[in-house]
């Protein structure tokens, strides 16, 4: 019965501070692997993306978000015409294109 007595927590809740401490240390360290796995990568995707829809011109040959390849016929401020041969030219929203294609491709 000693032995169990003497492994006990001692009264008076003297051991409670670690417990907040390690709960804290606990929460910063999942944010921070939250932030560098999650939201950091996020944030560098948009702003590539920003930088890539607006370095579009005209002749630039683009793939849209749903699969068709055509080139850059004209540029207004939200949107682009997009000739995609045949005389077929139709208007996309700037956030329709999905890449830019280099010209070895």
């Amino acid at each position: 019965m000693e032995i169990l007595l003497a492994m006990a927590p001692p009264p008076g809740g003297e051991g409670g501070g670690g417990g907040m401490i390690s709960t804290l240390i606990m929460f910063g360290a999942i944010f921070a692997i939250f932030y560098f796995m999650i939201i950091r990568p996020q944030q560098k995707r948009s702003k590539e993306r920003e930088k890539l829809l607006k370095a579009l011109e005209k002749g630039d040959k683009v793939v849209t978000s749903g699969g068709m390849y055509g080139t850059i016929a004209g540029i207004e401020d939200k949107t682009v015409l997009i000739d995609f041969g045949n005389n077929i030219k139709i208007k996309f929203d700037r956030s329709a294109v999905a890449n830019i294609l280099k010209d070895k491709e």
